[in-house]
């Protein structure tokens, strides 16, 4: 078969970049080794991690705060074999989902492993280990990133996990150790603390949620300490020793120091990402990757070897579901002769535990070091009149505005639902707005956006409410 475009692998990077080809006027096929479309992310990551988050919200606040609001249901039971079936159902709708929109766009989908065999050549190998080649104009690499292994620690999905085990338990652990405090591990600790394990959280850096901003991390770290989530922090794991109920995780002080023993019944390693290349032929045909294993591109998406492009977490930049669509936006249109862009300085970032942590644009300590002079307008959650009314004052909202142009530089934002939050702030650095634009909007009241807009009134220091 011959065709404009293959892309490799279909999650949200590359399931997009195909239909928006498509609707484009590409001959367009897909290549994916999985029997499901929607890569990690529908199949073991975003959509059943959130399924999870959602569900154990639930079970907490039903177990634990509906007295509150005069609702006596007695005391919940957990049927965790119906919750892990009600995860399913929203992955397999959303997987279904993209399958259908590839066939409502034409797209044609191969099932096996693609491998780049030469310029405009995609052999397609599947499990029964026959084979396909395809032959194209322009091929683009999509195929995501892997967890990222500790060395000497071996993973085996049922006592040490990782994110993928972590979505399958089929009990919950009485004690369940997390070693890395970035996004995934925060996220999956919350859903197994409410339902009723007891977390221990290990962090070799000195600071929950590496990278993004410092005062949002401490506060959020005290929240979920206040929630039942032990931290230790400034510690390295040296060893993980597997037993036949459980495991002994040894730690020592990063810097060095005595080590010590942490007893658990499962040990999930959420330590980070790495590109996923396997497998792809890479080297056969040339394509340059750095350091990190990562396929370096140019602006536009493509590789050192002409008509190979590469797009998503298999690239550089942050490894979000978000940012490998609108890269597969930009790249489809270019391809097609149009002008794709993306704006990497407005990509939204997201934890969802409860509360919500969410961020766009640049932090304090980023600010800093580039010597940026800049203004930050704060306010809490609990002066914002619908977070009193529904008991949810954890949090604040912080915008970081230049002091001259008064131009929003970033947003910070820990509460309820911060993930709907930041998409008004998101939309408002598109357009370059000013702290000024945004306190000058009529926000609806009572909501929680109240609170972005008194952040951007605190820019000034004229917010009403604190």
């Amino acid at each position: 078969m011959s065709y404009d475009l293959v892309v490799i692998g279909t999650g949200p990077g590359g399931y997009v970049c195909a239909i928006r080809a498509a609707q484009l006027g590409l001959k367009t096929a897909v290549v994916e080794k999985r029997a499901t479309h929607g890569g990690t992310c529908l199949n073991v990551g975003c959509i059943p991690s959130k399924a999870l988050l959602h569900a154990s919200e639930a079970f907490e606040e039903a177990n634990k705060h509906f007295g509150e609001l005069g609702i006596d249901v007695g005391t919940p039971k957990l049927d965790l074999t119906k919750m892990q079936a009600f995860k399913q159902g929203g992955v397999d709708g959303n997987t279904k989902g993209v399958e259908f929109l590839l066939k409502k766009n034409k797209v044609d989908s191969y099932h096996g492993r693609g491998r780049i065999a030469g310029a405009g050549r995609v052999e397609v190998i599947s499990d029964d280990g026959g084979n396909q080649m395809l032959e194209t104009k322009s091929i683009v690499i999509a195929t995501g990133s892997d967890v990222t292994r500790l060395p000497g620690v071996e993973i085996d999905e049922k006592t040490v996990v990782s994110s993928t085990g972590a979505l399958e338990l089929a009990q919950v652990p009485k004690k369940l150790v997390v070693i890395g405090a970035g996004v995934i591990g925060l996220e999956l600790g919350s859903v197994w603390r409410r339902l009723g394990a007891e977390v221990t959280v290990i962090e070799y850096l000195d600071r929950v949620l590496p990278g993004m901003d410092g005062e949002v991390g401490k506060q959020f770290q005290r929240i979920l300490a206040k929630q039942g989530m032990t931290f230790k922090l400034s510690t390295k794991v040296t060893g993980v020793a597997v037993a036949d109920k459980g495991a002994t995780v040894t730690v020592e002080p990063a810097q060095g120091g005595e080590a010590e023993t942490i007893e658990a019944d499962v040990v999930l390693v959420a330590i980070g990402r790495v590109p996923y290349t396997e497998g792809l032929g890479l080297e056969t045909v040339g394509v340059a990757t750095d350091e990190k294993g990562r396929v370096q591109t140019d602006s536009h998406y493509a590789t050192n070897v002409t008509g190979i492009y590469a797009i998503g977490d298999v690239i550089a930049g942050p490894m979000l579901a978000h940012k490998a669509e609108d890269e597969g936006v930009a790249l489809a249109e270019i391809l097609a002769g149009q002008s794709g862009h993306v704006n990497y300085g407005v990509i939204p970032n997201v934890v969802y535990t409860f509360p919500e942590v969410a961020s766009v644009g640049k932090t304090e300590e980023e600010l800093k070091k580039d010597g940026i002079a800049y203004k930050t307008g704060k306010f809490p959650f609990t002066a914002n009149g619908r977070a009193k009314a529904n008991g949810t004052t954890d949090g604040f909202v912080k915008i970081l505005a230049d002091t001259e142009t008064d131009r929003v530089l970033g947003v910070h934002i820990v509460g309820a639902d911060a993930g709907n939050l930041i998409a008004e702030v998101a939309v408002a650095m598109e357009f370059a707005a000013s702290a000024e634009d945004i306190a000058r909007t009529c926000h609806a009241h009572p909501t929680l956006t109240e609170a972005v807009k008194e952040a951007a009134l605190a820019v000034d220091k004229r917010a009403i409410h604190v």
